[in-house]
């Protein structure tokens, strides 16, 4: 904005300039044609004006002439050569008043012919003049031509005369004209650059009122930064690498435990309070920080005088040189509470990888030396009752078989429990596979139990993806194998599995996934189903919705499912109705 803002003004200082110089360019010419038609006003009143002396000088030249003629006295010569001297002086005159005017060139030429003639008309005259009293002939002639010529003469000036009044008439109209103009001229000229003048002082009220609210942000805006400063651990610094000058924020100050602006911005003051530990690395980094025109993350500590160690990093970089100087712009923030936080998360690491440990132990007890003593109860019991069946009474035999049952139990939980855990612990190295082989590797598994509850397996052809194979698996053999033991009695259990691709925000459980697309994989029985309000416990560790003697299981099975699905970055649901089946919807991302 104020680049514009100043812009503007420029471009009106000098539209105003151009402005005035345009009304002095004009007001020269205007005055010079003024002045022009005012001389050539006055040119034709002094043409009159000695046209008619002209008339007055031949007269008396004439006066002269006959007083002459009269009495043969030489005095009368006097006034007839002044006369001759003024007439000649007067058509000088007359050729530097009409010489822009070819018409009153033309008549001033025949003017002077005429004047030439009558002056040698009197010469003639004079020539012929005698004492007698009684005048000649040709002297007579003389004076009869004379008056002929004189009558030419005022022919001339008349016609010289009459044709400058029309000029004259001309001169005083355009004359007239350009002084009527000349004020409204002028004052046009004064609006226009009034105009200009109140579009400026508008605009620079504008961008005042515009810099005043700037102002008031930046006033805001300042605080504020202070204040997050203070509430963020943040501070901030600038360097002037031309002048090679620092400027601190207060909050700077106080990271080191002073006073804003209590010692002067400069590197050997803020050097004072780094740890000793720490200052000769600080200091590598920031010569190359000069070097280099750049600061990378750099941690470091300070003391502050009470004692207190703080940990600090700092960060800089060159700012955009929009007005030639070189700055570049530092943040240094207070790191202590994340350094804090770092070493209570490494030592989380430390008892998370005892306790890891501790489970590999547990799941090699588990697999061996728990499952040893349980097959050898197992075999015992086995013998017991085939070798000594006659000699055990009948709740005898009741409390073996029921032995049997919870060692067989035991012994399921303790394999769901190592196949859960191998699923959380596995390495997950993901690789594309064909998803129908590894669906007919689970028919395969189970195919026992297919044949014997005589189910049917329908499914659509499913895409290659990138899975961890084994687990996927693991996941179709958990699936069936729920809907065939949860199959009605009688009922040969039919399981449909679908395919579809689908878009992540138009299903509600996924719309907020980071992927666009997800594969919908959908496992439906003809089961015995059961209330959707079980929809979500179901998938809970060691849950069961039905009693031991009704249903074998551990209730892990499906808490296997969800978490390979987990690990797959999917979701797993169930729906379902009593007596009329289940339904398991899976969403597994893909990129497409």
């Amino acid at each position: 904005m104020p680049t514009s803002s100043s812009r503007y003004l420029r471009t009106a200082f000098i539209v105003g300039l151009f402005v005035i110089l345009c009304i002095g360019g004009f007001t020269y010419k205007h005055i010079s044609e003024l002045s022009q038609t005012s001389k050539v006003v006055n040119d034709n009143y002094s043409l009159r004006s000695e046209l008619e002396i002209i008339i007055s000088n031949l007269k008396d030249a004439e006066i002269g002439h006959r007083g002459f003629l009269l009495t043969h006295d030489s005095l009368f010569l006097n006034p007839y050569e002044e006369s001759l001297q003024k007439v000649t002086n007067n058509l000088h005159k007359l050729d530097t008043l009409i010489v822009s005017n070819g018409e009153q060139v033309e008549k001033l030429k025949v003017l002077k012919s005429d004047i030439e003639k009558r002056f040698n008309n009197f010469d003639r005259s004079f020539s012929l003049a005698n004492d007698d009293t009684i005048l000649t002939q040709d002297l007579l002639f003389l004076l009869h031509e004379g008056e002929i010529r004189m009558d030419r003469i005022r022919a001339d000036i008349t016609e010289m005369l009459d044709l400058e009044q029309r000029l004259l008439i001309h001169n005083q109209e355009v004359n007239e004209k350009k002084i009527g103009l000349t004020p409204l001229f002028f004052y046009g000229l004064l609006i226009v650059t009034l105009v200009i003048l109140l579009l400026a002082y508008f605009k620079m009220s504008k961008d005042l009122k515009a810099l005043k609210d700037n102002n008031i942000e930046l006033e805001i805006f300042e605080k504020l930064t202070k204040q997050s400063e203070i509430v963020s651990n943040t501070s901030t610094w600038v360097w002037y690498i031309e002048e090679n000058e620092f400027e601190f924020s207060d909050n700077l100050y106080r990271l080191v435990g002073e006073e804003p602006q209590s010692f002067e911005p400069t590197l050997e003051n803020f050097y004072e309070y780094v740890h000793e530990e720490d200052i000769n690395n600080l200091g590598q980094q920031v010569n190359m920080m000069m070097r280099e025109e750049e600061l990378p993350f750099t941690n470091f500590r300070v003391v502050h005088k009470d004692g207190t160690i703080r940990h600090l990093k700092a960060y800089s970089k060159m700012m955009d040189e929009t007005e030639g100087d070189k700055k570049m712009f530092g943040v240094t923030i207070d790191a202590t509470n994340e350094v804090e936080n770092y070493r209570i998360i490494e030592q989380r690491n430390q008892e998370l990888e005892r306790t890891n440990k501790e489970l590999s132990a547990f799941n090699y007890v588990a697999s061996h030396d728990l499952q040893e003593p349980l097959r050898k109860i197992q075999t015992f019991m086995s013998r017991l009752e085939t070798k000594e069946k006659d000699h055990i009474s009948e709740s005898g035999q009741l409390y073996i078989q029921r032995m049997k049952s919870a060692s067989a139990r035991m012994r399921m939980l303790i394999e769901d429990l190592l196949q859960y855990s191998r699923t959380n612990t596995s390495e997950k190295e993901y690789l594309k596979t064909n998803m129908n082989m590894l669906l007919e590797h689970a028919k395969t598994e189970l195919l026992d139990s297919i044949e014997e509850k005589q189910a049917t397996i329908i499914c659509d052809d499913l895409p290659t993806m990138d899975v961890i194979s084994f687990q996927i698996q693991q996941l179709f053999i958990n699936l069936i194998s729920n809907s065939l033991k949860y199959s009605k009695e009688g009922v040969p259990p039919i399981i449909e599995i679908t395919h579809q691709e689908v878009f992540s925000k138009d299903v509600e459980e996924i719309k907020e996934s980071l992927y666009k697309f997800h594969h919908k994989i959908t496992f439906k029985d003809n089961g015995i189903g059961f209330e959707q309000t079980y929809a979500e416990k179901i998938f809970l560790l060691f849950n069961r919705l039905h009693g031991k003697s009704e249903y074998s299981g551990t209730g892990i099975g499906l808490a296997i499912c969800k978490k390979i699905v987990e690990n797959h970055k999917g979701v797993i649901m169930a729906e379902a109705r009593p007596n009329v089946g289940a339904s398991f919807i899976i969403y597994l991302p893909f990129l497409k």
